[in-house]
């Protein structure tokens, strides 16, 4: 086992930091625990499994298996202890200023694990979130393998193993066959895609793009999660334009164009409102019924 204990100098709330990477309540794969969390990942270096505890004053790491040094040395990038906020203005906007200050310990991190991402991301195109949840959930349970460590948690499947699952394994965890084959093409390109973390974010979401099967909207959630990116909008959302035009404007509805209006504010940090606006919760009047869960027997 590994330990390392991290200054912290201003205050870190590690579930609101890191619920972006968790799918769903019971995903095998991370524990958010109020101050504590348990993570399992692959790593260049092999599988490892991170504990995290925000105690006063600093953040105490513990890391299993042969890529725990590697998962260990980038704990201050993960849980945004290496994020840089300048620029960022908060009392451009009532609500934004009143969710930052009531937020203090939120943090944009950056796993550096394009892959990881980028899976849980094509899983959401074009279905719902239970949908989606349910997918990474049962492919994690069929074709992950035990993390290290004593926690009871899974590794999201390796890509290389990813890669070699045929499409009709894929359906049997409600994956139809277009995004089958887009998870399948993007392990089969993991390496060239790791390398994204070592470029610009404009350039990263470029490359993500030009990959078939990924569009803007899974880019730019794949940038923010792996890349740290705050400025990535995911474009082509169901519901979000609608929710972050309710919030920052009292409009029940809106398109693309009006949330980028009215994110304009905070252009290089957009995502960093974005955030924060979902981590608020509120909705808009509903006026349409919920998306319904689709039937892919045929897909």
């Amino acid at each position: 086992m590994i330990t390392r204990r991290v200054p912290l100098t201003s205050p870190l709330d590690l579930a609101q930091t890191l619920a972006p990477l968790r799918n769903g309540v019971d995903d095998p794969t991370i524990r958010l625990d109020g101050r504590e969390v348990w993570r399992a990942m692959n790593t260049p270096e092999g599988a490892a499994t991170l504990h995290l505890v925000a105690e006063s004053g600093e953040l105490a790491v513990e890391a299993w298996g042969d890529g725990g040094d590697w998962a260990a040395d980038r704990v201050p990038a993960l849980v945004g202890l290496l994020d840089d906020p300048s620029g960022f203005d908060p009392s451009a906007h009532p609500v934004v200023a009143r969710l930052h200050h009531s937020a203090p310990g939120m943090r944009f991190g950056r796993t550096d694990a394009v892959v990881e991402a980028l899976i849980p991301a094509v899983l959401g195109q074009r279905v719902t979130g239970f949908e989606a949840r349910r997918s990474f959930r049962q492919i994690v349970l069929t074709y992950g393998e035990p993390a290290p460590g004593p926690r009871e948690l899974r590794l999201l499947p390796a890509p290389q193993r990813l890669a070699g699952v045929p499409y009709y394994d894929l359906h049997q965890c409600g994956v139809e066959r277009s995004r089958a084959d887009t998870i399948r093409r993007v392990c089969a390109q993991a390496n060239q895609l790791e390398e994204l973390v070592d470029v610009g974010f404009g350039e990263a979401r470029r490359r993500l793009t030009a990959v078939a099967g990924v569009g803007p909207w899974t880019a730019a959630l794949t940038a923010q999660t792996a890349l740290g990116d705050p400025d990535a909008v995911p474009l082509g959302d169901y519901g979000l334009p609608s929710q972050v035009s309710w919030v920052l404007a009292g409009e029940s509805q809106a398109d693309d164009a009006r949330m980028l209006d009215l994110l304009e504010p905070w252009h290089g940090h957009r995502a960093r409102v974005l955030r924060l606006i979902v981590s608020l919760g509120e909705q808009p009047p509903r006026r349409a019924p919920h998306a319904a869960i689709q039937d892919i027997s045929n897909r």
